[in-house]
């Protein structure tokens, strides 16, 4: 069984894996089983794909509201886990804060508890929504490695996991952010022991520039602060129709969503012949059932069920 907090855990076989998964048919690992599925904060796409992704494979999905178990209110992160994993086969968990999934797989693996934990969005990574967006970029391209990503906009969460994951898999990335918005040191370190074509700058243009594929996502999110200011700072990084000819005729938009028309991307972009948003968003369901399954010890042309894969 394997956690993945972040996408690096899978590494660049392991997403591989992920991939050939998520285009494959359902295997049944979880036949007869439970996953639970945490959310601190409300969710529209991950709610709704995860739950089908764990029937698809198989099994039933209890979604719990945060409130309702109280992280370390009512209860600690880790008695929490530790009872979760009582009832079932895998924890997903969408939280404020990523030390929450570190504390729920480490108590599981004191305790030798074989159930694993899987990330559905912290305020570190997102790596769900990295495998779908490669999923979409290899439906769209038919292949990964050559192709080249221009995220515009904040180098969040969202924006991690997805460099990260391009990087893994062959892909060139360049990122765009505004002054004071950009990687971390943190960021650059970890990329730069991946190593691969990477690109960061403060320019629209110079991101988009010959690349198979534009991406953005919301400039402000829960908890970013001051929404105003941080829509100032973002002016000019806004990806329209221009922005796509500079990359190129074959270019496509992914958007994570949910989108503000207007902010990040004009409803021009978003809802025209080379934005991929919406394949995009069914993917989550096939990327989070691809992960899931790889959790539970699946791996592609091997045993359909975690008890065999074990």
């Amino acid at each position: 069984m394997t956690d993945v907090l972040r996408i690096s855990d899978l590494g660049p076989d392991g997403l591989a894996s992920v991939l050939e998964l998520a285009s494959a048919p359902a295997p049944q690992p979880l036949a007869g089983r439970g996953v639970a599925l945490l959310f601190e904060y409300p969710s529209a796409r991950t709610r709704n794909a995860c739950e089908m992704a764990v029937v698809q494979l198989g099994g039933h999905p209890v979604t719990i509201r945060g409130e309702e178990v109280g992280l370390d209110k009512r209860e600690t992160v880790e008695d929490v886990a530790r009872t979760l994993a009582c009832f079932h086969d895998l924890i997903g968990a969408r939280v404020a804060s990523h030390e929450t999934l570190s504390r729920m797989a480490g108590a599981l693996r004191a305790a030798g508890s074989p159930v694993p934990v899987v990330n559905l969005l912290s305020d570190l990574e997102h790596p769900t929504q990295a495998v779908a967006d490669l999923l979409t970029v290899e439906q769209e391209f038919g292949g990964l490695a050559g192709r080249t990503v221009a995220y515009i906009g904040d180098a969040n969460n969202v924006c991690r996991s997805l460099v990260e994951a391009c990087l893994m898999s062959g892909m060139g990335v360049r990122v765009a952010s505004p002054d004071g918005f950009g990687p971390t040191d943190e960021d650059l370190e970890r990329t730069a022991k991946l190593g691969g074509d990477l690109r960061w700058t403060n320019r629209p243009e110079e991101a988009a520039e010959g690349a198979d594929v534009l991406y953005t996502d919301v400039w402000v999110s829960m908890g970013d602060g001051d929404a105003e200011e941080r829509r100032r700072a973002f002016t000019g990084f806004t990806i329209d129709e221009r922005l796509l000819d500079i990359a190129g005729a074959d270019a496509v938009l992914l958007h994570c969503l949910p989108a503000h028309r207007g902010e990040e991307v004009t409803e021009a972009a978003l809802e025209g012949p080379r934005s991929r948003v919406w394949r995009q968003a069914a993917n989550r369901m096939h990327g989070a059932r691809a992960v899931f399954a790889y959790a539970l010890g699946v791996r592609p042309g091997g045993p359909a069920t975690a008890g065999e894969a074990s």
